[in-house]
């Protein structure tokens, strides 16, 4: 294929894309306020008696629920865009690269949810108790609910992003950059980057971070077991070929 056709195949697969976007969100936007009912749960079902969520501003009960709307759309279209990810760079790639990319992929894409759910089901409702708790004597709690989307939107990313861990570590290992034997001495240091990494991406309580760093060394630990495994089999690959190429 010429450069062109390459380009026109891109554009191509972009707007399938943006197309799939755009139907889920069609979709999703009749169902707007439902799902923003269901994201704000977890802080609803723990806010003091008679207290509610608010709108500072005059067009957010209308924009966060859109909002809400496209960014869920976008989400849940993430394996479309894998998909035409992968028929564009999949003609280009070896054999053994292509056994390699496709579960990378869905293992990434998955472990992202997975991540997220992780914060939605556990991490969300011990942390709302623990706020909410904390309030002082006298201080209503009234949450604005872009604020909370917004606060909701970042979490999500920051564990969506520390489950792929695992990836990252087999991607680092099979690229040759870092061995599994290097890895594990610096076992110490991956622990104390995870809990920095958990200061920095959740709010400043105790709670939220340790809920991002414990899952992070768990699955760096996971990540150096698939490197293992993974590192055996090439070198029984290795072995065989060596012993048929002699055979011949």
């Amino acid at each position: 294929m010429t450069l062109v056709e390459h380009l026109t195949e891109l554009r191509t697969r972009l707007l399938r894309v943006v197309l799939s976007i755009a139907v889920v969100f069609l979709a999703c936007f009749p169902f707007a306020d439902k799902l923003y009912t269901l994201l704000a749960l977890p802080l609803i079902e723990r806010l003091p008696e008679g207290s509610t969520m608010i709108a500072t501003e005059v067009a957010s009960p209308f924009l966060t629920p859109f909002k809400l709307a496209f960014i869920a759309a976008v989400a849940l279209t993430i394996p479309v865009a894998l998909h035409q990810t992968w028929g564009f760079i999949a003609p280009g790639l070896y054999l053994k690269e292509r056994r390699l990319a496709l579960p990378l992929l869905v293992s990434s894409t998955a472990l992202f949810f997975i991540g997220m759910a992780f914060a939605y089901y556990l991490v969300f409702p011990l942390m709302f108790q623990f706020f909410i708790g904390s309030a002082p004597e006298g201080i209503t709690v009234a949450t604005d609910i872009g604020r909370y989307l917004d606060f909701c939107i970042k979490l999500f990313f920051a564990f969506g992003l520390a489950f792929e861990v695992p990836v990252a570590t087999f991607l680092v290992v099979s690229a040759g950059i870092t061995t599994v034997e290097n890895l594990r001495k610096k076992r110490a240091y991956v622990i104390l980057a995870a809990f920095v990494m958990g200061m920095l991406l959740t709010p400043p309580d105790m709670i939220s971070q340790t809920l991002l760093a414990l899952p992070m060394w768990v699955l760096f630990e996971l990540g150096l077991v698939m490197c293992r495994l993974y590192v055996k089999s090439e070198r029984e690959a290795g072995e065989e070929e060596g012993k048929a190429d002699a055979a011949d």
